[in-house]
């Protein structure tokens, strides 16, 4: 089962309503947002927003991995670029 939610470019509503689905409707016990460099905040606002407004507290925060990854940038420079992933899962 695919609980992963990765955060890009689409409108932010689309993001918790992915997060909101998975615990709803597809019933999973936690959900991992993951985000790379200026998406970082973005998936913040997600977690946030999704366990708070949206799930009533009935989730929270379980655990947050930060990391970097180096890849090739257009130009052919070495870049390195922050990753978070935000575990939400269902209170106990």
């Amino acid at each position: 089962m695919d609980n992963n939610i990765f955060i890009g470019n689409k409108p932010f509503m689309n993001y918790v309503t992915g997060v909101v689905m998975q615990f709803t409707t597809k019933n999973s016990p936690e959900v991992v947002i993951k985000a790379r460099g200026k998406f970082i905040s973005r998936a913040v606002d997600v977690a946030e927003v999704s366990a708070k407004r949206f799930l009533d507290n009935t989730v929270s925060v379980k655990d947050i991995k930060i990391d970097s990854e180096g890849f090739q940038n257009k130009e052919g420079r070495d870049v390195r670029v922050s990753i978070i992933e935000i575990t939400l899962g269902k209170n106990q």
